[in-house]
């Protein structure tokens, strides 16, 4: 299958995928600076307060297959815009009461947003050209570790200035930002139209060839094209990334869940300057994000995946072993999660071969590592009930961060070798 894409570079779908990103973390990751004051507000214990922290993750991994159908039935304009509205009613219901609207809101946000996480690979493919993949999906993911940054600096003090409410629904703000850039981006008639937009090469059933014209010249696929399309379920390469992105979301949402609180009981932190200060850890992931994609280009991917790999596993052991220096690990984590979660995605786009290729291996490994990145915030937190310290639970994150170590540089250089191969076929 050969594929060639518009000169032009698609500058409006870059920004309405970039403030897509703001809604898709930063509202969830609002909870964590404030853990203690809604621990004491709501008379929730650590398992339970994790447990409204983990939720989103839980709603990834549960209703991304639910997603992955919506997607291909709506479009995925028409997906888009449903998730942003949807994440927008789930902030306000979150806001509006006590325990039952602050978990009933947190699964609300949890469902839409896992439509946005199925959707954005499949944008992706389908209108950046490939040599600009790494630097959209970079973007999009410094998008969610910005949108993180900003809600863990300002939440708390929103939250003791105002209460925990106001401070929670601040973040609708991301919200309509995020829907005027997507209007902007495909305008309100195609936003709001149900079903694929151009749905035979959205579903991969042609071949789609843009000469430097501008002439679009659409190709039936052969069926020996199709017959080598791979079972995203047994594609070793798609199994082992899934295994690699399950180390990286539990890692990721077990430190963001706890690294405020780590601050506090170890080092004697304020809650307001853990809150800002654990920061670093979703600052330093725009580094990984912007920065994987440029290193890939000059060393390759497996040698990038190593780097990144090395940067994770320093966090949770630095921290047990040197918790003074938990501003290098911090930085060195957060360099790591924004590049680990990038180069994952960066490798989807590159394995899919259609629209629809794309799509199953998004909701196959996202759904399979926030299956278990869930249950991170949760075990930790009884974990460190159980010890009462941290050493325990930080153990646990190491053995996180082995798993996307070892599956993840496996399936780069399966991955890899597999795009070359393709290439060379074609």
């Amino acid at each position: 299958m050969k594929q060639f894409t518009r000169r032009a570079f698609p500058w409006p779908m870059l920004v309405g995928i970039v403030l897509i990103g703001f809604i898709l973390r930063g509202p969830i990751i609002a909870v964590a600076p404030i853990t203690g004051i809604l621990r004491a507000d709501l008379g929730l214990t650590a398992a339970e307060v994790g447990l409204l922290t983990s939720l989103p993750v839980l709603c990834f991994a549960l209703v991304t297959p639910l997603a992955s159908f919506f997607v291909g039935r709506g479009g995925a304009n028409f997906s888009t815009t449903v998730a942003i509205i949807g994440v927008g009613i789930g902030s306000i219901v979150r806001s509006s009461g006590g325990v039952e609207a602050a978990f009933v809101g947190t699964v609300i946000m949890g469902g839409f947003i896992t439509i946005g996480n199925v959707v954005v690979p499949v944008l992706i493919r389908r209108d950046v050209p490939p040599q600009r993949v790494g630097i959209v999906t970079g973007a999009y993911t410094s998008a969610l570790n910005v949108s993180s940054m900003i809600t863990s600096l300002a939440t708390a003090p929103l939250a003791e200035a105002f209460g925990w409410h106001v401070a929670l629904l601040a973040w609708l703000g991301f919200v309509v930002i995020a829907a005027g850039g997507w209007m902007f981006a495909v305008g309100p008639r195609a936003a709001f139209r149900f079903g694929p937009v151009a749905p035979l090469i959205e579903t991969g059933a042609v071949d789609t060839v843009v000469i430097d014209t501008g002439r679009i010249d659409l190709r039936p696929t052969s069926a020996a094209e199709e017959a080598r399309r791979p079972r995203t379920w047994r594609s070793a390469s798609a199994l082992l990334l899934a295994l690699a992105f399950s180390g990286q979301a539990f890692a990721y949402y077990g430190l963001t869940a706890w690294f405020p609180s780590i601050l506090v009981q170890e080092l004697g932190f304020t809650v307001t300057a853990a809150g800002s200060s654990s920061s670093v850890f979703q600052i330093a992931a725009v580094v990984g994000a912007l920065g994987v994609p440029l290193l890939s280009q000059r060393i390759g991917v497996p040698r990038t995946f190593a780097l990144v790999a090395a940067l994770w596993l320093s966090c949770p052991i630095g921290l047990l072993l040197a918790p003074s220096s938990w501003l290098a690990w911090g930085f060195f984590g957060g360099v790591a999660q924004g590049g680990g979660i990038t180069i994952v995605f960066m490798l989807i786009v590159q394995l899919a071969v259609s629209g629809t290729h794309a799509r199953g291996l998004s909701a196959m490994i996202q759904g399979t590592g926030y299956a278990l990145g869930a249950t991170a915030p949760t075990l930790i937190g009884a974990v460190h009930d159980a010890t009462g310290a941290w050493g325990a639970p930080l153990a646990v994150v190491g053995i996180g961060t082995l798993a996307f170590t070892a599956a993840g540089l496996a399936g780069s250089l399966r991955a890899t070798r597999g795009t070359r191969q393709s290439v060379i076929e074609r």
